[in-house]
């Protein structure tokens, strides 16, 4: 339930204060507050909370959809990566990062 304000509801002053922010400082503010919170909840919290959310979201993903659901994402996604890098571009990327494994694994590292 929205609380109202007047003739203006908090979800409305919230999108208008919204939209006035992004027309003063562009969608590059957002960008930028947000790695700061990432940085931030990163440095309070660690690793561990970003696995733990990750996997809580993922099943409840699952619960919701079932685990077909992430191979019908994982399919549109590689259909538009093929689409706009080309029929090839997984060979390219496969064989370029198994160069840089090789340098590694000679390096000693």
């Amino acid at each position: 339930m929205t609380e109202q304000k007047g003739t203006m509801t908090v979800r409305e002053a919230g999108r208008k204060g919204g939209s006035r922010v992004k027309e003063l400082y562009g969608l590059e503010h957002y960008r930028q507050i947000g790695k700061k919170g990432g940085r931030t909840l990163a440095e309070e919290r660690g690793r561990e909370f970003f696995i733990a959310i990750g996997q809580k979201g993922g099943a409840r993903l699952r619960d919701l959809h079932g685990p077909e659901h992430f191979a019908a994402i994982g399919r549109k996604g590689g259909e538009a990566m093929k689409a706009k890098y080309g029929p090839d571009y997984y060979s390219r990327i496969g064989k370029k990062g198994g160069r840089a494994r090789k340098r590694t694994a000679d390096n000693g590292q």
